[in-house]
């Protein structure tokens, strides 16, 4: 248990003379810290240490871990110190992890915030046991928490981490303590400072005022902190100023939100300086630290050209000159909606003598304005005053700011630094430490416990860990480890197949099941080529895709680089990737998703999945294996409503394609480049292990077919490698008993080209994606032309294909959609912009040129009128009734294109926010049959769309 809680917590409530006695007799009977070195590795950049104090009277594992980040250069080398982090871990019986990152002239910013950040992530993966990321059943105050304290540049770093780690899942920081913390690198100095009349800011929000509207009292100018107690014996403005110009390369630096943490909630009010022209990394490391901050300066540059003055809108725009003229302070809401984060519980200090007083004041009132508006805004009562005011007093519980009378730090005195720490650590942690018992004594119950945010976990009541043999405890066959165990049987077992587990699978099964009155039961014969298939994708599952998921991409910065799941996992890091990832696996799609696939009238579903949920290699930072359990719990729920299953392996390693879809955007190294060979039979014996397992009876009838790999860009590719190894592919999967049907991509060559090809194997399928929106003459096409060329082009395509006098045979359409723009956000890739209005600009995306780049709008009315993404992009609910009518004929118009073959897949069932991709919001919003089977639309009789009043350019 955390320290005495009852001495505490009398001690809070009475005197702080009190709290300090209670404080020293409790350290005073504590035996030291056990300490551990430890060093790691900052990726090209050297090393660092880790010093860890593990606390001698502690039984078992410790059950809080505090991060501890020294105070760094500013501290006095004149003055004694202590060893806080000793210090810390015997009063508070925690694990403390002091992070001992590099700041100096020789190492300067950006530098101590990687070190910091590596160092966390260290902890993560090595302190932190993979079952108490999420704890079955558990609620979110039984997650493990940590703490993070900190003064001087330890606290900027402090206030750093706490403000990008506090997830609402996962190990989190709950809490954080800082004590002078140099907030803001942009001293008062730098710009000349116009202070409001003492109204607090934070009270007139509260009041209704309008927040950054000055007090009828005249402005005047007043003494800054800085300049008053600048000449302060413990901390002065010399000292800063020195440290500024030692610990930056430059001034546009000190701008950095991770540097300056303030600039989370507002803007600098200073112009930032622009980068230089020449770029010169002084080390390996930073060449990406430029490349991030030459991004950030362009955003605060447009933001300090602000105006301090509201423009009327009857005026004309001001001059530059007198537009720039005052740069402005303006308010930013942190964290963003949606971000998964939540600012943690803060105890901040600064002495009323310290030089940094006014920016530490500022940054919690800053703090607390932001959880007063999260707070209104997520209750829907901005207008409320009574709502005001209990978000108001939230605010102030959440950051606490405490101004001392004189300037004191941690480091020069043990009872200080154990007063701050105990009070920002203590309240949100000790309860669940203190009730650790009863918590043991009723688990069982909390495990049966369940909301819309947390997953069921039933099937473990009655379960222990010690039910789970030593050495797989805490593996991915620990069902305590897992996030979500519904519908999975939980009890244990180290079977595998082809080198994959069975854990989770029942032992029995029934494919008596049908989809619907118009198909076969899955243990009946389907006639494939004489009965259509009728399917749905679940698309962005298990293989992430910013256009279906965009939540997962949209809070990081341009600068961060995250543009498909390769780049997402590796910004994340090991665990936060792991936590983050099987979250999304365990709730973006449930039974009730199947359920409303099989009531829409579908008979199959087509499931992409990556390699890496059957392995991954040296260098690869994709979350292994955890996609594998939920796959196999996807096919039980397909097998439960009859729903025939398309196994569709989406990324290979290497990337078969280029595209985000695959996995990693960029370069193709599948049978291509240096590891192109490699990374071919990499797949090939992927293909052995998946084979072996879905050979198994319990899959013969509802894995119906079995793909190959996603969309190889053959027009890239040597065709005769691509064949060569889909052969190879053919015959490995035959060896192994597979009886489904074996469907390959047409890689883009054009159908016709297929003709003859691939014809010594039976039982094979062609796969061909078919969209209007990737072509950019098609996507021009007018509305009635667009369904023309469904009606026409791709029957006729389809038919030729079918035959195998003209084409290769089998021809089915795994993916198609009823989007007539490219419009949907990060449909192109993340950062760049669309055909339809001509900002589709590839030249910063990896490998990128001007090749691809379409910079001329190319809707329909080539801009005149201007093409647009608004409509496109809005809520169906706005859509025109003529328009609801185009996109359900033009669905209907490809359906019955594809069904002259062997059917069809639409691209996707479900997305965030990206309506004409997803068969469940089109279902709802009336444009798309109710039942897959259902047509009012005739291809002999296509409207006249325009005489409707349907514009083409939106």
């Amino acid at each position: 248990m955390l320290f005495s809680g009852r001495c505490l917590l009398r001690s809070l409530q009475t005197c702080p003379s009190k709290l300090r006695r209670c404080l020293h007799n409790h350290y005073s009977t504590l035996s030291s810290s056990h300490r551990e070195q430890v060093t790691i590795p900052c990726r090209s950049n050297g090393h660092i240490t880790l010093s860890l104090f593990h606390p001698r009277v502690a039984s078992g594992p410790a059950p809080a871990i505090i991060l501890y980040l020294p105070p760094g250069p500013l501290l006095p080398t004149t003055l004694p110190t202590v060893d806080a982090g000793a210090a810390l871990s015997s009063v508070t019986s925690a694990t403390v992890v002091q992070i001992n990152y590099r700041c100096s002239q020789e190492h300067r910013y950006p530098t101590p915030i990687h070190d910091v950040l590596t160092g966390y992530d260290w902890v993560l993966e090595h302190l932190v046991p993979s079952r108490s990321f999420y704890r079955p059943g558990r609620s979110a105050n039984h997650r493990i928490k940590l703490a993070v304290c900190g003064e001087l540049v330890g606290g900027s770093l402090a206030a750093m981490l706490a403000l990008t780690e506090c997830r609402l899942q996962g190990p989190y920081v709950a809490a954080a303590a800082i004590n002078e913390p140099v907030i803001d690198w942009v001293f008062p100095e730098d710009e000349e400072v116009e202070h409001e009349t003492s109204v607090d800011r934070l009270v007139s929000y509260v009041q209704g005022l309008q927040i950054g509207q000055k007090s009828k009292a005249k402005s005047k100018l007043r003494q800054t902190s800085f300049s008053t107690f600048g000449d302060n014996t413990v901390l002065n403005a010399s000292t800063l100023l020195r440290a500024r110009h030692d610990l930056f390369r430059r001034p546009e630096d000190y701008f950095d939100t991770f540097a300056s943490p303030i600039f989370n909630f507002r803007t600098p009010g200073v112009p930032v300086p622009p980068p230089p022209q020449q770029k010169s990394p002084v080390d390996e490391f930073a060449e990406l630290a430029l490349f991030e901050r030459d991004e950030f300066h362009r955003q605060q540059l447009k933001m300090s050209a602000l105006s301090n003055r509201l423009r009327n809108p009857d005026q004309q725009e001001e001059s530059t000159a007198e537009a720039t003229k005052k740069p402005r302070k303006s308010y930013r809401r942190w964290p963003n909606a949606g971000s998964g984060l939540r600012i943690p519980q803060m105890h901040i200090s600064s002495a009323v003598t310290s030089p940094l007083s006014d920016q530490v004041e500022e940054f919690a009132r800053l703090m607390q304005k932001s959880i007063v508006s999260q707070e209104l805004k997520t209750v829907g009562a901005e207008g409320d005053d009574m709502a005001k005011e209990a978000a108001y007093m939230l605010a102030e519980r959440q950051i606490h700011h405490r101004q001392p009378d004189s300037l004191r730090l941690w480091s020069l005195g043990i009872i200080g630094i154990i007063i701050i720490v105990i009070l920002a650590i203590v309240i949100p942690v000790a309860v669940v430490l203190s009730n650790k018992n009863e918590s043991s004594a009723t688990g069982a119950a909390s495990a049966t416990s369940t909301s819309s945010s947390s997953p069921a976990n039933k099937n473990l009541d009655g379960m222990s860990e010690s039910d789970i043999p030593k050495e797989a405890q805490g593996t991915i066959l620990d069902p305590f480890t897992w996030y979500d165990t519904t519908d999975f049987n939980v009890t244990y077992t180290a079977t595998t197949v082809g080198g994959l587990s069975i854990m989770g699978l029942n032992e029995t099964w029934d494919d008596s099941a049908k989809a619907n009155d118009n198909v076969p039961a899955l243990n009946e014969t389907w006639e494939y080529g004489k009965m259509p298939i009728r399917g749905v994708n679940i698309g962005g599952w298990f293989s992430i895709e910013p256009v279906i998921t965009p939540s997962l991409f949209s809070d990081f910065k341009t600068s961060d680089g995250v543009i498909d799941e390769w780049t997402l996992c590796s910004k994340l890091g090991a665990s936060r990737a792991q936590t983050t990832l099987e979250q999304h696996y365990a709730s973006f799609v449930t039974e009730a998703d199947f359920a409303g696939i099989q009531a829409a009238g579908f008979d199959h579903v087509r499931i992409p999945f990556s390699y890496w949920a059957v392995t991954t290699y040296d260098g690869d930072p994709y979350v292994p294996k955890i996609s594998w359990r939920y796959l196999l719990r996807a096919i039980e729920w397909a097998r439960k409503y009859g729903l025939r299953i398309n196994l569709d392996l989406h990324g290979a390693p290497g990337s078969q394609n280029g595209w985000n879809h695959s996995g990693h955007q960029g370069a193709i190294n599948w049978l291509n480049g240096t590891d192109g060979t490699i990374n071919g039979q990499r797949t090939l014996d992927i293909h052995s292990q998946l084979s072996t397992f879905f050979a198994q009876p319990r899959y013969k009838n509802i894995i119906a077919i079995y793909g190959l790999v996603n969309e190889p860009k053959m027009t890239y590719l040597d065709v005769d490698t691509v064949l060569t190894w889909t052969k190879s592919a053919i015959q490995k999967i035959r060896s192994n008993n597979i009886t489904a049907i074996i469907t390959f991509g047409d890689g883009f060559r054009g159908l016709d080209n297929w003709q003859g090809e691939l014809q010594d194997f039976d039982n094979l399928l062609l796969d061909v994606h078919q969209y209007v929106i990737f072509n950019n003459q098609q996507i021009a096409l007018d509305h009635a032309a667009k369904v023309d060329f469904a009606c026409g082009g791709w029957t006729n395509q389809t038919l030729r294909s079918s035959n195998k006098a003209t084409g290769f045979g089998p021809t089915l359409c795994g993916e198609w959609s009823q989007a007539d723009t490219d419009c949907a956000t990060y449909l192109n890739n993340v950062g760049v912009g669309s055909r339809w209005e001509g900002t589709l600009n590839m030249v910063s995306t990896p490998g990128g040129s001007l090749d691809g780049s379409v910079l001329n709008p190319t809707c329909p009315t080539a801009n005149s009128p201007r093409c647009s993404c608004t409509n496109a992009n809005a809520s169906p609910s706005s859509y025109s009734a003529a328009y609801k009518q185009w996109l359900l004929d033009f669905a209907e118009a490809q359906m019955y294109s594809f069904e002259q073959g062997w059917g069809w897949f639409y691209w996707t069932w479900k997305t965030e926010s990206a309506t004409q991709w997803s068969y469940k919001d089109g279902l709802a919003a009336g444009i798309l049959p109710e039942k897959t089977w259902e047509r009012t639309f005739k291809c002999g009789s296509i409207p006249d769309y325009a005489g409707m009043g349907l514009p083409e350019n939106y």
